[in-house]
């Protein structure tokens, strides 16, 4: 199924780019089936994620005809004011880009009664400059804030040029997973970054990740005509479910019962909400042992980027509970505590010790938690990166 809402673009004989094959199946979406009815996100939500862009129900919306990743009078405009990503530079040259190179930018304000059709990109351009720009998310000849920033604005973008045309269909509903998948991973992979704004980054991107996904949710409803859903909703509904862990979330401005209310029971006995909800749960009432296992058995990739800060703080719940609760004569083996909090033991004497708590060695050369120490506390810059014991292939 395939339909195209009003203004919808009409195909063009526009030139694409030979290279732009998807990147790997990190970003690939599986065949969607025929779509059910029902409104998961407050009305209202759609006009907030339109980036800048007017309402596009109250105007005529436009037909791209730009050919081009960049408009060629953005493109001179940039060159002069070398105003070029490094990925956009011919040679290196600052001031110098080309068609293959350059990438529209994001425009924080822009009204449609603005903006020419040759300014704006239709949809076969849009789609191949989107896998253009998911083919540099593992470039290794930047630093990954860089890498991050690029496609940050650049998907932003394409997403400001699809509200413009209000194009509603499969397609679309493809790339914006291919979007949010990005902001997902994007979340992995700015922890391991050790420039001082990373922090700040990755607030934005966890904030545009739940626009992306808000619009992606209303993307699924407007195409529905039945009482099917899409074969990746699900997974796309984990996510959203997720990013409510962690004190008072609610990242799109909406209680999780309401959410959970307008969902269809078919998705809500699915295999991925199911387990959202479950780690949602145990993280709530404290159940460390069981939150640790459910993660190990039960987690994808994409679950656990969103999930993974969480991780230590549920280990660091686990070390106090032991501390607190064992006897002072019986200190903790570190063996043990390494197998129930899914880590290696020399990362469990880092953390430990970063939970300001010592290490005791026994007489058999065994190392040991003693209990009962009142210096524990949780480290003030936050916890470092720990290996997931049994999720190592998540470690990229």
């Amino acid at each position: 199924m395939e339909r195209r809402g009003r203004g919808r673009l009409q195909p063009r004989n526009v030139s694409s780019r030979e290279s732009t094959v998807s990147r790997t199946n990190r970003f690939a979406s599986k065949p969607n089936s025929t779509p059910k009815s029902s409104s998961r996100v407050a009305s209202g939500g759609e006009k907030a994620q339109n980036d800048g862009v007017d309402d596009p129900s109250d105007l005529p919306a436009i037909v791209g005809t730009c050919p081009l990743m960049c408009p060629e009078r953005e493109r001179a405009q940039r060159e002069r004011l070398r105003d070029l990503a490094v990925f956009e530079r011919l040679n290196g040259n600052p001031a110098q880009s080309s068609p293959d190179l350059a990438v529209k930018k994001f425009f924080r304000t822009i009204s449609t009664k603005q903006v020419e059709a040759s300014d704006v990109r239709p949809l076969p351009v849009l789609e191949d400059t989107l896998n253009y720009l998911l083919n540099l998310f593992d470039s290794r000849e930047y630093p990954f804030e860089v890498v991050h920033d690029f496609l940050f604005d650049r998907t932003r973008s394409i997403r400001q040029d699809l509200s413009m045309q209000n194009i509603v269909n499969n397609k679309v509903i493809r790339m914006y997973e291919k979007m949010v998948k990005f902001h997902v991973i994007s979340l992995h992979k700015l922890r391991r970054c050790s420039s001082q704004n990373t922090s700040s980054m990755n607030y934005l991107n966890k904030e545009q990740l739940a626009k992306t996904l808000t619009s992606l949710f209303n993307l699924y409803d407007a195409n529905r005509d039945s009482k099917s859903t899409y074969e990746n909703e699900a997974e796309f509904c984990s996510f959203y479910v997720l990013l409510h862990l962690g004190s008072n979330s609610q990242p799109m401005g909406e209680s999780l019962s309401w959410w959970f209310r307008n969902v269809p029971s078919t998705l809500m006995k699915s295999k991925e909400i199911c387990f959202s909800r479950k780690i949602l749960r145990f993280f709530r009432i404290g159940n460390y042992n069981c939150f640790l296992s459910t993660v190990a058995a039960e987690a994808s990739y994409l679950q656990y980027c969103i999930l993974e800060p969480y991780v230590n703080e549920v280990r660091a719940l686990a070390v106090s509970c032991i501390n607190n609760g064992g006897y002072k004569l019986h200190p903790y083996p570190l063996a043990n505590l390494s197998k129930l909090l899914m880590m290696t033991e020399s990362d469990l004497e880092s953390f430990c010790k970063a939970c300001g708590l010592e290490i005791c060695t026994n007489e058999e050369g065994y190392n040991l938690l003693p209990t009962k120490q009142t210096t524990f506390c949780h480290p003030k810059d936050g916890f470092q990166s720990y290996i997931f014991v049994g999720l190592e292939q998540f470690e990229r």
